[in-house]
Protein backbone atom coordinates (compact mmCIF):
# COMPACT_ATOMS: atom_id res chain seq x y z
CA UNK A 1 0.00 0.00 0.00
CA UNK A 2 1.37 3.53 -1.16
CA UNK A 3 2.41 5.29 2.24
CA UNK A 4 1.05 8.70 3.07
CA UNK A 5 4.31 10.39 2.44
CA UNK A 6 4.41 8.75 -1.31
CA UNK A 7 0.42 9.74 -1.53
CA UNK A 8 1.38 13.50 -0.25
CA UNK A 9 4.20 14.26 -2.52
CA UNK A 10 2.30 13.29 -5.69
CA UNK A 11 -0.69 15.42 -4.44
CA UNK A 12 1.90 18.17 -4.19
CA UNK A 13 2.82 17.70 -7.76
CA UNK A 14 -0.52 17.46 -8.76
CA UNK A 15 -0.95 21.01 -6.91
CA UNK A 16 1.82 22.83 -8.86
CA UNK A 17 1.17 21.14 -12.38
CA UNK A 18 -2.84 23.36 -11.96
CA UNK A 19 -0.77 26.88 -11.13
CA UNK A 20 -0.93 26.42 -6.97
CA UNK A 21 1.76 28.34 -5.42
CA UNK A 22 2.78 26.26 -2.46
CA UNK A 23 5.10 27.71 0.33
CA UNK A 24 8.13 26.33 0.54
CA UNK A 25 7.75 24.32 3.67
CA UNK A 26 5.02 21.63 2.59
CA UNK A 27 4.41 21.47 6.26
CA UNK A 28 2.25 24.84 5.88
CA UNK A 29 0.04 23.27 3.64
CA UNK A 30 -3.15 22.12 5.39
CA UNK A 31 -3.01 18.40 5.93
CA UNK A 32 -6.64 18.19 4.17
CA UNK A 33 -5.26 19.56 0.79
CA UNK A 34 -2.09 17.68 1.33
CA UNK A 35 -4.37 13.99 1.44
CA UNK A 36 -6.53 14.85 -1.23
CA UNK A 37 -9.73 16.00 0.12
CA UNK A 38 -9.38 19.10 -1.68
CA UNK A 39 -8.95 19.50 -5.54
CA UNK A 40 -6.48 21.58 -7.27
CA UNK A 41 -8.88 24.03 -8.54
CA UNK A 42 -10.39 24.14 -5.34
CA UNK A 43 -6.80 25.52 -3.79
CA UNK A 44 -6.91 28.51 -6.26
CA UNK A 45 -10.81 29.17 -5.08
CA UNK A 46 -9.15 32.22 -2.54
CA UNK A 47 -7.39 33.96 -5.72
CA UNK A 48 -10.97 33.38 -7.28
CA UNK A 49 -12.92 35.13 -4.37
CA UNK A 50 -10.45 38.36 -4.36
CA UNK A 51 -11.52 39.05 -7.61
CA UNK A 52 -9.29 37.38 -10.14
CA UNK A 53 -11.84 35.89 -12.08
CA UNK A 54 -12.51 37.76 -15.21
CA UNK A 55 -16.46 39.70 -14.70
CA UNK A 56 -19.15 38.77 -16.88
CA UNK A 57 -22.62 39.16 -17.68
CA UNK A 58 -24.04 35.10 -17.81
CA UNK A 59 -22.81 32.13 -15.46
CA UNK A 60 -21.75 30.49 -18.65
CA UNK A 61 -19.17 32.67 -19.69
CA UNK A 62 -18.22 33.28 -15.32
CA UNK A 63 -18.04 29.14 -15.44
CA UNK A 64 -15.44 29.46 -18.31
CA UNK A 65 -13.49 31.75 -16.62
CA UNK A 66 -13.19 29.64 -13.44
CA UNK A 67 -12.43 26.52 -15.12
CA UNK A 68 -9.57 28.23 -17.56
CA UNK A 69 -7.93 30.27 -14.52
CA UNK A 70 -5.28 27.78 -13.56
CA UNK A 71 -4.13 28.24 -17.15
CA UNK A 72 -5.15 31.48 -18.86
CA UNK A 73 -2.86 34.46 -18.61
CA UNK A 74 -4.28 38.18 -16.78
CA UNK A 75 -2.55 41.54 -18.78
CA UNK A 76 -2.78 44.69 -17.60
CA UNK A 77 -3.61 47.16 -20.58
CA UNK A 78 -2.38 50.78 -20.11
CA UNK A 79 -5.65 52.76 -20.07
CA UNK A 80 -4.51 55.90 -19.84
CA UNK A 81 -2.16 55.24 -22.91
CA UNK A 82 -4.89 54.11 -24.66
CA UNK A 83 -7.13 56.87 -23.99
CA UNK A 84 -4.59 59.39 -25.11
CA UNK A 85 -4.59 57.27 -28.48
CA UNK A 86 -8.06 57.69 -29.12
CA UNK A 87 -9.11 54.73 -27.70
CA UNK A 88 -12.58 54.57 -25.99
CA UNK A 89 -12.28 53.70 -22.60
CA UNK A 90 -15.63 51.90 -21.27
CA UNK A 91 -15.78 53.73 -17.78
CA UNK A 92 -14.78 57.29 -19.34
CA UNK A 93 -17.54 59.96 -19.70
CA UNK A 94 -19.15 60.51 -23.00
CA UNK A 95 -17.32 62.05 -25.60
CA UNK A 96 -18.05 62.20 -29.50
CA UNK A 97 -15.88 59.34 -30.18
CA UNK A 98 -17.82 57.21 -27.76
CA UNK A 99 -21.30 57.74 -29.08
CA UNK A 100 -19.57 57.23 -32.54
CA UNK A 101 -18.89 54.04 -31.82
CA UNK A 102 -22.74 53.46 -29.18
CA UNK A 103 -24.13 54.33 -32.85
CA UNK A 104 -21.40 51.81 -34.92
CA UNK A 105 -22.04 48.77 -32.69
CA UNK A 106 -26.36 49.23 -31.58
CA UNK A 107 -27.04 47.01 -34.60
CA UNK A 108 -24.09 44.54 -34.93
CA UNK A 109 -25.23 43.70 -31.11
CA UNK A 110 -28.81 43.60 -32.13
CA UNK A 111 -27.65 40.90 -34.66
CA UNK A 112 -25.41 38.69 -32.63
CA UNK A 113 -27.93 38.45 -30.40
CA UNK A 114 -30.68 36.98 -33.05
CA UNK A 115 -32.58 40.55 -32.79
CA UNK A 116 -32.28 41.70 -36.13
CA UNK A 117 -34.07 41.43 -39.20
CA UNK A 118 -32.66 38.52 -40.46
CA UNK A 119 -31.55 35.15 -39.05
CA UNK A 120 -27.36 34.72 -39.34
CA UNK A 121 -25.54 31.68 -38.68
CA UNK A 122 -22.35 32.69 -36.70
CA UNK A 123 -24.09 36.47 -35.95
CA UNK A 124 -21.74 37.07 -32.64
CA UNK A 125 -18.59 36.32 -34.94
CA UNK A 126 -17.87 39.75 -36.20
CA UNK A 127 -15.02 40.46 -39.17
CA UNK A 128 -13.50 43.64 -39.20
CA UNK A 129 -11.22 44.31 -42.53
CA UNK A 130 -10.49 46.19 -45.28
CA UNK A 131 -9.41 46.30 -48.65
CA UNK A 132 -6.15 47.59 -48.65
CA UNK A 133 -3.46 48.34 -45.47
CA UNK A 134 -3.53 51.78 -43.53
CA UNK A 135 -7.54 52.09 -43.23
CA UNK A 136 -7.83 52.18 -39.68
CA UNK A 137 -9.12 48.19 -39.41
CA UNK A 138 -7.57 47.75 -36.29
CA UNK A 139 -8.21 50.69 -34.67
CA UNK A 140 -11.92 50.17 -35.46
CA UNK A 141 -11.86 46.66 -33.78
CA UNK A 142 -9.98 47.24 -30.87
CA UNK A 143 -12.48 50.53 -30.34
CA UNK A 144 -15.51 48.50 -31.27
CA UNK A 145 -14.15 45.59 -28.41
CA UNK A 146 -13.36 48.42 -26.03
CA UNK A 147 -17.07 49.64 -27.12
CA UNK A 148 -19.10 46.51 -26.63
CA UNK A 149 -17.00 45.78 -23.17
CA UNK A 150 -19.12 48.64 -21.68
CA UNK A 151 -22.40 46.67 -22.21
CA UNK A 152 -24.17 45.51 -19.41
CA UNK A 153 -25.38 42.26 -20.72
CA UNK A 154 -22.78 41.03 -23.34
CA UNK A 155 -18.64 40.12 -22.78
CA UNK A 156 -16.57 40.51 -25.72
CA UNK A 157 -13.34 38.48 -27.65
CA UNK A 158 -11.01 40.59 -29.51
CA UNK A 159 -9.19 37.80 -31.87
CA UNK A 160 -6.10 39.14 -33.54
CA UNK A 161 -6.88 37.07 -36.72
CA UNK A 162 -4.39 39.44 -38.84
CA UNK A 163 -2.33 36.35 -39.15
CA UNK A 164 0.54 37.49 -41.82
CA UNK A 165 0.74 40.91 -40.12
CA UNK A 166 -0.52 40.90 -36.64
CA UNK A 167 -0.82 44.69 -34.69
CA UNK A 168 -3.18 44.04 -32.02
CA UNK A 169 -0.79 42.87 -29.02
CA UNK A 170 2.21 45.95 -30.34
CA UNK A 171 -0.94 48.40 -30.36
CA UNK A 172 -1.88 47.66 -26.80
CA UNK A 173 1.98 47.39 -25.57
CA UNK A 174 1.89 43.48 -24.74
CA UNK A 175 4.50 41.25 -26.07
CA UNK A 176 4.11 38.58 -28.55
CA UNK A 177 3.34 35.56 -27.11
CA UNK A 178 0.97 32.15 -28.55
CA UNK A 179 -2.18 32.45 -30.19
CA UNK A 180 -4.91 31.16 -32.61
CA UNK A 181 -2.24 29.41 -35.04
CA UNK A 182 -0.86 27.59 -32.15
CA UNK A 183 -4.56 26.43 -30.90
CA UNK A 184 -4.67 25.37 -34.63
CA UNK A 185 -1.98 23.47 -34.60
CA UNK A 186 -2.54 21.80 -31.34
CA UNK A 187 0.32 22.85 -29.63
CA UNK A 188 -1.75 24.74 -27.00
CA UNK A 189 -5.30 24.57 -25.69
CA UNK A 190 -7.77 27.76 -26.16
CA UNK A 191 -7.66 28.09 -22.31
CA UNK A 192 -3.46 28.55 -22.48
CA UNK A 193 -3.23 31.78 -25.24
CA UNK A 194 -6.26 33.52 -24.20
CA UNK A 195 -5.20 36.85 -22.08
CA UNK A 196 -7.54 37.80 -19.38
CA UNK A 197 -7.43 41.77 -19.26
CA UNK A 198 -7.97 44.89 -16.39
CA UNK A 199 -11.04 45.84 -18.84
CA UNK A 200 -14.20 43.95 -17.67
CA UNK A 201 -16.08 41.62 -19.91
CA UNK A 202 -12.35 41.88 -22.41
CA UNK A 203 -10.07 39.14 -23.16
CA UNK A 204 -7.56 38.55 -26.34
CA UNK A 205 -6.63 35.88 -28.14
CA UNK A 206 -3.40 36.82 -29.88
CA UNK A 207 -2.89 35.70 -33.42
CA UNK A 208 0.01 32.80 -32.47
CA UNK A 209 3.65 31.79 -33.87
CA UNK A 210 3.24 32.80 -37.57
CA UNK A 211 3.01 30.51 -40.28
CA UNK A 212 3.94 29.65 -43.44
CA UNK A 213 0.66 27.70 -44.42
CA UNK A 214 -1.78 29.84 -41.84
CA UNK A 215 -4.41 30.21 -44.82
CA UNK A 216 -4.86 26.66 -45.05
CA UNK A 217 -4.86 26.44 -41.15
CA UNK A 218 -7.58 29.35 -41.46
CA UNK A 219 -9.05 26.69 -44.02
CA UNK A 220 -8.65 23.30 -41.96
CA UNK A 221 -11.75 21.38 -40.47
CA UNK A 222 -10.05 22.24 -36.91
CA UNK A 223 -10.94 26.11 -37.65
CA UNK A 224 -14.03 25.32 -38.43
CA UNK A 225 -14.69 23.89 -35.03
CA UNK A 226 -13.07 26.16 -33.37
CA UNK A 227 -14.72 28.93 -34.77
CA UNK A 228 -18.66 26.34 -34.08
CA UNK A 229 -17.64 26.07 -30.63
CA UNK A 230 -16.92 29.36 -29.85
CA UNK A 231 -19.86 30.36 -31.69
CA UNK A 232 -22.09 28.35 -29.74
CA UNK A 233 -20.38 27.90 -26.18
CA UNK A 234 -21.21 31.24 -24.70
CA UNK A 235 -24.57 33.35 -26.06
CA UNK A 236 -23.32 36.43 -24.14
CA UNK A 237 -20.23 36.67 -26.12
CA UNK A 238 -19.53 38.88 -29.71
CA UNK A 239 -16.49 37.74 -30.67
CA UNK A 240 -14.47 40.40 -32.87
CA UNK A 241 -11.83 39.45 -35.54
CA UNK A 242 -9.58 41.58 -36.49
CA UNK A 243 -8.99 40.11 -40.30
CA UNK A 244 -6.32 41.13 -42.96
CA UNK A 245 -6.96 43.47 -45.75
CA UNK A 246 -9.26 41.31 -48.41
CA UNK A 247 -6.62 42.58 -51.40
CA UNK A 248 -3.57 42.04 -50.21
CA UNK A 249 -3.71 38.45 -48.69
CA UNK A 250 -6.21 35.79 -48.71
CA UNK A 251 -6.55 34.74 -45.39
CA UNK A 252 -9.28 37.08 -44.67
CA UNK A 253 -11.38 35.68 -47.60
CA UNK A 254 -11.15 32.34 -46.06
CA UNK A 255 -11.91 33.38 -42.67
CA UNK A 256 -14.81 35.82 -44.23
CA UNK A 257 -17.00 32.31 -44.76
CA UNK A 258 -17.23 31.64 -41.22
CA UNK A 259 -18.38 35.22 -40.46
CA UNK A 260 -21.89 35.82 -39.28
CA UNK A 261 -21.33 39.67 -40.20
CA UNK A 262 -18.45 41.71 -42.06
CA UNK A 263 -17.85 45.23 -41.18
CA UNK A 264 -15.82 46.81 -44.09
CA UNK A 265 -13.10 49.73 -42.83
CA UNK A 266 -12.75 52.35 -45.79
CA UNK A 267 -10.79 55.39 -45.47
CA UNK A 268 -12.32 58.48 -46.47
CA UNK A 269 -11.20 60.62 -49.35
CA UNK A 270 -8.27 57.62 -49.68
CA UNK A 271 -9.79 54.34 -50.76
CA UNK A 272 -10.66 54.35 -54.58
CA UNK A 273 -13.82 53.00 -55.10
CA UNK A 274 -12.06 50.52 -57.69
CA UNK A 275 -10.97 48.82 -54.62
CA UNK A 276 -14.03 49.01 -52.29
CA UNK A 277 -15.76 47.37 -55.44
CA UNK A 278 -12.83 44.87 -55.63
CA UNK A 279 -12.92 43.71 -52.03
CA UNK A 280 -16.47 43.76 -51.87
CA UNK A 281 -16.42 41.54 -54.68
CA UNK A 282 -14.12 38.45 -53.02
CA UNK A 283 -16.86 38.68 -50.07
CA UNK A 284 -20.17 38.37 -52.11
CA UNK A 285 -21.26 35.25 -50.60
CA UNK A 286 -20.99 36.99 -47.12
CA UNK A 287 -24.78 37.92 -46.19
CA UNK A 288 -24.24 40.48 -44.19
CA UNK A 289 -21.48 43.49 -44.99
CA UNK A 290 -21.54 46.97 -43.57
CA UNK A 291 -19.58 49.64 -44.53
CA UNK A 292 -17.37 51.76 -42.15
CA UNK A 293 -16.46 55.18 -43.13
CA UNK A 294 -13.27 55.93 -41.67
CA UNK A 295 -11.55 59.38 -40.87
CA UNK A 296 -14.46 61.28 -42.42
CA UNK A 297 -14.08 65.04 -43.03
CA UNK A 298 -16.61 66.82 -40.25
CA UNK A 299 -18.98 67.70 -43.57
CA UNK A 300 -19.24 64.06 -44.33
CA UNK A 301 -20.83 63.00 -40.86
CA UNK A 302 -23.72 61.62 -40.84
CA UNK A 303 -23.89 60.68 -44.81
CA UNK A 304 -23.70 57.10 -45.84
CA UNK A 305 -21.14 55.79 -47.83
CA UNK A 306 -20.09 58.94 -49.03
CA UNK A 307 -18.59 59.07 -52.36
CA UNK A 308 -18.90 55.26 -53.48
CA UNK A 309 -22.93 54.87 -53.52
CA UNK A 310 -23.42 51.16 -52.50
CA UNK A 311 -26.66 49.76 -50.55
CA UNK A 312 -24.62 47.22 -48.52
CA UNK A 313 -25.38 47.82 -44.64
CA UNK A 314 -25.14 50.86 -42.74
CA UNK A 315 -22.03 52.69 -44.26
CA UNK A 316 -21.18 54.79 -41.39
CA UNK A 317 -19.99 58.13 -42.23
CA UNK A 318 -18.43 58.75 -38.93
CA UNK A 319 -15.08 59.75 -38.10
CA UNK A 320 -11.95 58.28 -36.14
CA UNK A 321 -9.12 59.50 -34.43
CA UNK A 322 -6.14 60.54 -36.37
CA UNK A 323 -4.37 57.59 -35.57
CA UNK A 324 -6.80 55.21 -37.07
CA UNK A 325 -4.38 54.92 -40.25
CA UNK A 326 -2.45 52.63 -38.20
CA UNK A 327 -3.52 49.34 -39.23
Amino acid sequence: MTSLIEQAARRLEQLRQAGVVLPEDSSQMPSDMLAGSKKPEDAAAPELARGEAHSTASSSSRQENLSSQASSRRVDLDLDALAAQGFVMPNAGRSQLADQYRVIKRPLIKNAMGKGAATLNHANLIMVTSALAGEGKSFTSLNLALSIAAELDNTVMLVDADVARPSMLRMLGLPQGPGLLDVLEQKFDMADVMLRTNVDKLTLLPSGTPHQRATELLASDAMSNLLEDMAKRYPDRIIIFDSPPLLLTTESRVLASHMGQIVVVIRAESTSQTAVQQALATIESCPLKMLLLNQASDNAQGSYGSGYGYGYGYGYGYGGSRDASKG
